[in-house]
């Protein structure tokens, strides 16, 4: 049986989520304090606030499509 973590990567990774997204998705589900400011990009931010949210609703906006 899969956790609902690595299920949820990857699904991400399978819908060609941004990595920028992923990347903070991940760091919001394991409660990781966010990365520097400088470094905050859109997809990082939306990823880390779902992940806090218990939710990936924003991801089709960081997806490059197959």
């Amino acid at each position: 049986m899969t956790s609902p973590y690595y299920q949820t990567i990857a699904k991400l990774e399978q819908d060609n989520v941004s990595k920028d997204y992923i990347l903070g998705w991940v760091s919001g589900f394991l409660g990781n304090p966010k990365i520097e400011e400088q470094r905050i990009t859109d997809g990082y931010e939306a990823g880390y606030n779902d992940a806090r949210s218990g939710t990936t609703d924003s991801a089709s906006n960081f997806s490059s499509g197959t």
